[in-house]
């Protein structure tokens, strides 16, 4: 007869088979939490779960700071792509063309002649004063455009941020000694060499009134903003901070977690509250670029600001695309190994499929491999785990594709393992364990 629990037909429930010694276990200690967990401790573990969502975007920013302006070969790295730039060559066109006409006008020109021709030559050119300038200008502007398409500027662009070593962070830091500096609400980048280099190009091309142009220091600005020097007190802190805040937000985290009663379901979500916290920073640069752009001064070339804007975020932003990434994945993790009713039934989906094709191959086919499996199957488990979290720490700045690969990887690694695993037989105890 069927009792009250079977399912229809007198047939068990997913969820009526008997339990396994692991989950009696599991369940008396879960009892021993639940009923002898005091309250303070509940508390402190929401308290420092939450603190660790606040502080995964700092931790992000901190990096960031660290290691993309602290080392100057990464930041190098992250600017020399400007040189190619579309948008910024023009940007950069405009600004050498124009401090290179201010010096090489027509009035440059015919100050050069002698003075008994002067009235003469300024009254036969009459009303082609203006086409001439024009002209002057096009080829001045043409030559910086060539040059500016070459490999000289890209090398060029590259040495004026190495030698600053730490260029960006030589402009929040307000030191006098670099190409990039604050100059009141914004941050420029000193032209000069490029200036020299045009004003050769245009002797060599026989423009000899280019002679006159002297060593000018015209400047490219990189950022501008009126809360450029509030951020140097911010980006010295985060300076400080450089890579331990991370440490501490996973420090925090953990201790949350074995605090709480419910270790999975916590640990769910400081997962989900740190991914949370990373989204809420990756959603603020996009704000805050179109603020920033907003209120540029007029006449800036917008689309050049909003390609350095974005050159110089790009690590930040890659790294909110990681920690989402890495935060789902975790919180998934947890709640598939846990007992709620869904990640049980996704667990026996999982350990019935890899049976059926463990039946299909053969059942014996794998000879002493299969026991030694089962024996060990917990130590191979967590050493898959394992190995995908050092995989992800010890990867040079990972992506959001690279850790979802990794996951991904190790997610093929467990089924061979379970494949291997002939003790548990694909039987009901095995998806039980």
């Amino acid at each position: 007869m069927a009792t009250s629990a079977d399912g229809p037909g007198g047939v068990p429930g997913p969820g009526d088979a008997p339990l396994g010694a692991d989950e009696r276990a599991e369940l008396a200690a879960f009892r021993r939490r639940a009923s002898g967990h005091p309250w303070w401790r509940t508390t402190l573990s929401a308290l420092l779960v939450t603190l660790a969502a606040v502080l995964a975007p700092l931790s992000a920013a901190a990096v960031w700071v660290a290691d993309e302006m602290g080392d100057t070969g990464r930041y190098v790295a992250t600017v020399a792509p400007l040189a190619r730039h579309p948008d910024v060559r023009a940007a950069v066109t405009d600004r050498v063309t124009d401090a290179a006409m201010a010096k090489i006008d027509l009035e440059s020109l015919l100050a050069k002649t002698a003075p008994s021709d002067r009235p003469r030559l300024e009254q036969a050119l009459g009303g082609l004063r203006g086409p001439l300038t024009s002209g002057i200008r096009d080829f001045v502007r043409q030559t910086v455009a060539n040059f500016v398409a070459s490999d000289a500027f890209a090398r060029i662009w590259e040495q004026l941020n190495r030698q600053a070593h730490t260029a960006f962070t030589g402009a929040l830091t307000g030191k006098d000694d670099t190409a990039v500096q604050v100059r009141g609400d914004a941050v420029v980048l000193d032209l000069e060499p490029v200036v020299a280099q045009v004003k050769e190009r245009l002797l060599g091309r026989g423009l000899a009134a280019a002679s006159v142009i002297p060593e000018v220091r015209t400047e490219y600005t990189l950022v501008r903003s009126k809360d450029v020097q509030r951020a140097q007190t911010g980006f010295r802190v985060l300076q400080i901070a450089g890579n331990w805040l991370p440490v501490v937000t996973v420090v925090l985290a953990a201790a949350g977690v074995l605090l709480a009663a419910h270790r999975r379901r916590v640990l769910v979500a400081a997962a989900l509250g740190m991914a949370a916290g990373l989204a809420v920073l990756g959603i603020g640069l996009s704000v805050f670029r179109i603020v920033y752009l907003d209120h540029l001064p007029a006449g800036t070339n917008e689309a050049a600001a909003g390609a350095v804007y974005d050159q110089l975020t790009r690590f930040l932003r890659v790294t909110v695309r990681v920690v989402i990434v890495l935060g789902v994945l975790v919180a998934l993790g947890a709640w598939l190994s846990g007992a709620g009713r869904w990640a049980t039934r996704v667990r026996r989906a999982w350990e019935t499929g890899i049976g059926g094709v463990r039946q299909a191959v053969g059942p014996s086919t794998t000879g002493p491999v299969g026991p030694w499996v089962h024996r060990h199957r917990y130590a191979l488990r967590w050493a898959v785990v394992v190995g995908a979290g050092l995989a992800v720490l010890l990867w040079s700045y990972p992506t959001g594709q690279v850790v979802l690969w990794i996951a991904l990887v190790a997610v093929g690694v467990l089924a061979v393992v379970e494949f291997l695993d002939e003790g548990g037989g694909g039987t009901a105890e095995a998806g039980r364990a």
